[in-house]
Order: C-alpha cells, then sequence, then structure tokens
C-alpha cells in the first residue's frame, strides 16, 4: 500500500499536486498553483514566499490535513526518499 509522506520545505508543487485533498488548501491560501508552470520547478517554500504566505504555517495546514488521510505516515520525509545510508 502506498503511503502518504510528511511534506517538508523542499517538497515540490508536483509532489503535493499528486495529493488532490492538499489542492484546496493550496487555492484557500492563495496559491492557484494548477497547471502554473512554475509549480513543476519549485518547492512549497518557495512558492509560500513568492505569494507572501508564511511556508511553515502553510506545511502545517498540509500536513495535517494529510493526517486525516488513512495512508498517512510521519516518516520518511518526501526528501527522505532518494538518500541512501
Amino acid at each position: 500500500m502506498n503511503k502518504t509522506k510528511k511534506i517538508t520545505k523542499t517538497t515540490s508543487f508536483t509532489e503535493i499536486l499528486e495529493q488532490p485533498e492538499l489542492i484546496k488548501i493550496l487555492l484557500e491560501s492563495g496559491m492557484h498553483c494548477i497547471g502554473c508552470p512554475m509549480a513543476t520547478a519549485e518547492t512549497i517554500e518557495q512558492g509560500a514566499i513568492a505569494h507572501g504566505i508564511d511556508p511553515d504555517e502553510l506545511i502545517k495546514k498540509l500536513n495535517n490535513k494529510l493526517k486525516t488521510h488513512k495512508n498517512f505516515e510521519e516518516a520518511p520525509s518526501w526528501e527522505d526518499t532518494s538518500k541512501k545510508p
């Protein structure tokens, strides 16, 4: 079973947009990332800062939403998946 990873500042918009339940939070925050060419090249932190949004607060909201998702796991985060010990 695929598990949803925790979002961090280095998580890309592409990865976030793969989670449909998160799109509403982005839209409500003023981030209309769906279809934006920059979304494929930016992290959530970069996008939030560009839109004048506190990245820590946005990430907290996104992760809180994911926690209600039955496949959420606390760790590893997305950036940890490519690291080797």
